[in-house]
């Protein structure tokens, strides 16, 4: 009995409890459904982070906008003569009332006791010197790198370079500008300063009428005692008579980097006439090459031309010729606010007085060639009309048809009055014209 008992007990511990079995299909379905939700969950958070990121961050850390840049309108007072451009105001002394006369004797006297020695002149070219070092803080060279594959299949990069001028600060980047007619189509592009340090470049805008480009530098990717150093050139004027009158061209005006060379204004009668555009075209007595690039300055360290050997004449190709900067200005401007310059398409040259008072030609824009397919053919436009008005705005002189073309959008449509010579003199007519994107 005592044994019966024992067994049923040993056979109760070698019970064991078996697990449910189980249920594959339904595990797999769970499965499913939490990756589904996970998946679901983790769209809706991506979703809400993309929505949401651009405003929390523009809280947090609000985006810089770029300063706009603007150049002062130049006016008959600012016009600087050309011995206010030798001479520093500080050191002319006023004239007196009444200067006193002295005899044709008197003065060569005077002259002959004047005797000026070598320091004189050593201390005369270390002033100028001294200019040309100040403003070499505000010239860079532009080098355009294209990758290419020789002739044996090996890879190289081939470089070219042009000199330019830092004309701008809009507060996030520094804008330089320079002619890169001759590396417009590079890969890329390296700004050279003054200190030797490089920096990647962006291409802002470019001006394909006269290879003019304003090129951008982000500040924040630049070394501290590179921003110290590279200042902002002072843009001076050429609106005035400027022959004779010393300059410093600085850049590359014997095709290599940093050369300097003095010399003189020998013209500025000569006048460049591009579409929508005409501009100032200085010569001097500076013999360089024929691929140089950079700026004239004034003996003040004003930047008064760009350096373009382009419309130099075969007897003169290698003197240093520019364009005067007074009527860059406005382009230069545009460019420097990313802004696309319109194209119209015309040439012009003022009506002077006497072609108003003799041939009784009305004042106005006088077009004297238009470009084929531009804007202006396509509204009617001839040569010999001239233009009195844009939009709103009266034109007076072909400059001021060029300023109102600079201030419009390209793809605008833009009311023109003209007057046309017929058989019985001129007669008013009225035009529209769709702008386009030079």
């Amino acid at each position: 009995m005592e044994d019966h008992r024992n067994q049923d007990h040993t056979d109760f511990m070698k019970e064991t409890i078996k697990q449910r079995p189980l249920n594959r299909r339904k595990l797999v379905r769970r499965t499913l459904l939490t990756a589904a939700m996970a998946v679901i969950f983790g769209m809706v958070a991506c979703l809400t982070f993309l929505l949401l990121e651009p405003i929390i961050s523009n809280r947090l850390y609000p985006e810089e906008e770029p300063e706009i840049v603007e150049f002062p309108e130049e006016t008959e007072e600012d016009e600087i003569l050309p011995e206010d451009m030798i001479a520093d105001d500080s050191q002319m002394q006023p004239e007196p009332t009444e200067p006193p006369a002295l005899e044709d004797e008197q003065i060569a006297q005077v002259l002959s006791e004047m005797k000026l020695g070598v320091e004189d002149y050593l201390s005369l070219f270390g002033g100028i010197r001294e200019v040309a070092q100040e403003v070499r803080r505000s010239i860079v060279t532009v080098v355009g790198v294209t990758s290419d594959v020789g002739w044996l299949d090996n890879e190289y990069e081939s470089e070219g370079a042009v000199s330019g001028v830092i004309v701008a600060d809009n507060g996030i980047e520094l804008l330089v500008l320079a002619d890169i007619s001759s590396i417009e189509d590079a890969e890329s592009l390296e700004v050279v300063f003054h200190d030797g340090e490089v920096y990647q470049a962006s291409l802002m805008k470019q001006d394909h009428n006269t290879g003019l480009a304003v090129i951008s530098i982000t500040k924040s990717a630049m070394k501290g005692s590179t921003l110290e150093m590279a200042v902002t050139a002072s843009l001076g004027t050429s609106s005035s008579s400027l022959a004779g009158v010393p300059v410093i061209a600085l850049g590359r005006p014997m095709g290599t980097e940093g050369s300097l060379c003095y010399g003189n204004i020998t013209s500025t009668g000569n006048t460049i006439r591009l579409p929508d555009s005409s501009y100032k075209f200085m010569t001097t007595d500076i013999y360089g090459s024929s691929s140089a690039s950079g700026v004239l300055i004034n003996l003040r360290g004003q930047v008064v031309g760009i350096i373009d050997m382009s419309y130099n004449s075969a007897d003169m190709k290698n003197l240093v010729s520019a364009v005067g900067i007074s009527d860059l200005k406005r382009v230069v401007q545009s460019l420097s606010n990313d802004k696309d310059i319109a194209y119209f398409g015309v040439y012009g040259v003022d009506v002077t007085e006497a072609a108003n008072q003799e041939l009784g030609v009305p004042f106005g824009a006088y077009i004297t060639e238009i470009d084929m397919d531009s804007p202006a053919m396509n509204a009617g436009i001839q040569s010999g009309d001239v233009i009195t008005m844009l939009d709103e705005t009266e034109i007076g002189t072909y400059q001021e048809l060029v300023n109102v073309l600079l201030s419009q959008e390209p793809e605008k449509t833009v009311s023109i009055s003209l007057m046309r010579q017929g058989p019985e003199g001129y007669t008013e007519m009225e035009a529209t014209a769709v702008l386009g994107l030079k």
